[in-house]
């Protein structure tokens, strides 16, 4: 371990002493016990219309000819089992360790569906300013989790420069309304590599969904460039306050 790396740890461990945020056990984020008593949801909606309940995320008849994503494994309520605190640890205190219990956490979810092993996994890629602020790209870290725990026996491959995110633009979580989200994504993706997607089952991996805008932009411009399936999976669903 590099001394700065030492330093950083030394310094999180100092102001943000590891506990389990539900249980209050010493040294783990999510104690074994409290990661089996995680209440996931009991069933998926249509990631398009939202109002459908489909048997694993599915988009529904009527969506199914709109929707860019065929389907969205949400794993659990946000406000539920301290998720929001997991997930504000993470993206915003930079923890990096909690990708592994929310790993374990999408991938529980995944396993609980129907949907069929992808070909590849695809993190929501950060602009590269974002990044660089943050250190590490958390949807990569949950994507690289999965690839390599789904599957048992065998690492589903993940393809984190596939899709590129070329515009820069305000967090998702500033932007109140569904049409200003929308506006505030188009264009912002890119596919650096078409054969790599072509004909490919892909699951898109994300931390949080609220409208759903970033999920649906990311596939929609997957499919452009030849996927034939793009299934979204995120930990949860954040309501607008």
């Amino acid at each position: 371990m590099s001394i700065i790396q030492a330093t950083k740890n030394f310094i999180l461990d100092t102001l943000f002493p590891i506990n389990c945020l539900s249980c209050g056990k010493d040294n783990v984020w999510l104690c074994p016990d409290c990661l089996k008593n995680i209440n996931f949801l009991s069933f998926q909606v249509c990631p398009k219309c939202e109002q459908t309940i489909t048997d694993s995320g599915l988009a529904c008849p009527k969506c199914k000819p709109l929707s860019e994503l065929d389907a969205l494994i949400v794993a659990s309520k946000y406000k539920e089992n301290n998720i929001d605190k997991l997930v504000h640890l993470y993206k915003y205190r930079f923890i990096e360790d909690l990708s592994v219990p929310l790993g374990k956490i999408l991938v529980a979810a995944i396993l609980k569906s129907q949907l069929p092993i992808p070909d590849i996994i695809i993190p929501v890629p950060l602009h590269p300013r974002r990044l660089r602020w943050r250190g590490f790209n958390q949807s990569q870290l949950l994507a690289e989790y999965i690839g390599k725990n789904l599957a048992p026996n065998f690492e589903i491959p993940v393809a984190a420069d596939l899709l590129r995110r070329k515009k820069y633009t305000p967090p998702q979580m500033k932007i109140k309304t569904y049409s200003e989200r929308q506006n505030n994504l188009k264009n912002a993706f890119t596919v650096n590599d078409t054969e790599e997607i072509k004909d490919k089952n892909i699951i898109l991996v994300d931390d949080i969904a609220t409208t759903g805008s970033t999920l649906f932009e990311c596939a929609k411009v997957l499919k452009q460039n030849g996927a034939k399936k793009v299934f979204g999976v995120v930990i949860a669903r954040q309501e607008f306050e």
